[in-house]
């Protein structure tokens, strides 16, 4: 897995390189966020990124503009890294369109763990197309004019393909597969992020927030004190 690492700080950004490349990943790291974005742009197509772990304070371009300008292009999994976890910069890197989040400092398990965590949730997912091929019909779900390919992992609207990110179709499978049904917070967190009962359930509201931007607002309807249920 070869992961590229923006980190302005030397110091940390060499302690994660070291021990990332310890665990089996290569690593390809910039010291602000315009190095990044070029970085990124001239990776081989034969050989994309699999990963980018961005802090979010950086000289040049922030974490938060450089994530959202990967976005424009690419669904890579993206996780950032913030010193300031109960601040905005949680908030606005997942609003951004990164997968997750982890609050420096932060112990090699921990960043690991959540390494592979994203990079399942991405391992699945094929690249987004424009062109679909007939799906067999018992592995589609239809709800009115959105349909969901639990096979080839596509999502339609009006037969239109909506471009997902791995976390985004993640969670649109959960919703899918049960439709009407509750689903509260902490069981979205263990079952798309294979997160505990005690991580951060932002990740969940500003996921939803981006996924309803994709397929309707009013298909995901909020469970106040409960989570959210998907609408037929």
């Amino acid at each position: 897995m070869h992961v590229l690492l923006v980190e302005d700080d030397e110091l940390i950004r060499h302690s994660f390189a070291t021990n990332l490349e310890r665990y089996g990943y290569t690593v390809t790291d910039a010291a602000d966020g315009l190095e990044g974005l070029e970085l990124f742009r001239a990776a081989d197509p034969d050989e994309p990124f699999d990963l980018l772990l961005l802090d979010v304070m950086l000289p040049a371009l922030d974490g938060i503009g450089l994530c959202r300008r990967v976005r424009e292009t690419s669904h890579v999994p993206i996780l950032m890294m913030s010193a300031r976890g109960d601040g905005l910069d949680v908030v606005s890197g997942l609003e951004a369109g990164a997968d997750d989040y982890v609050v420096k400092p932060v112990e090699t398990g921990v960043l690991l763990a959540r390494i592979r965590s994203v990079l399942r949730r991405a391992s699945w997912n094929p690249a987004p197309s424009t062109t679909y091929p007939a799906p067999p019909t018992d592995d589609v779900l239809t709800f009115g004019d959105l349909s969901v390919d639990t096979s080839g992992m596509t999502v339609t609207l009006a037969d239109r393909p909506i471009a997902l990110t791995p976390t985004e179709l993640k969670l649109m499978l959960e919703f899918a597969a049960r439709p009407e049904a509750i689903i509260d917070r902490h069981t979205l967190l263990r079952d798309v992020w294979d997160h505990g009962w005690d991580a951060d359930t932002r990740v969940v509201d500003l996921a939803v927030q981006r996924l309803r931007k994709k397929i309707g607002h009013d298909r995901i309807e909020t469970v106040r004190g409960f989570g959210y249920k998907f609408r037929r």
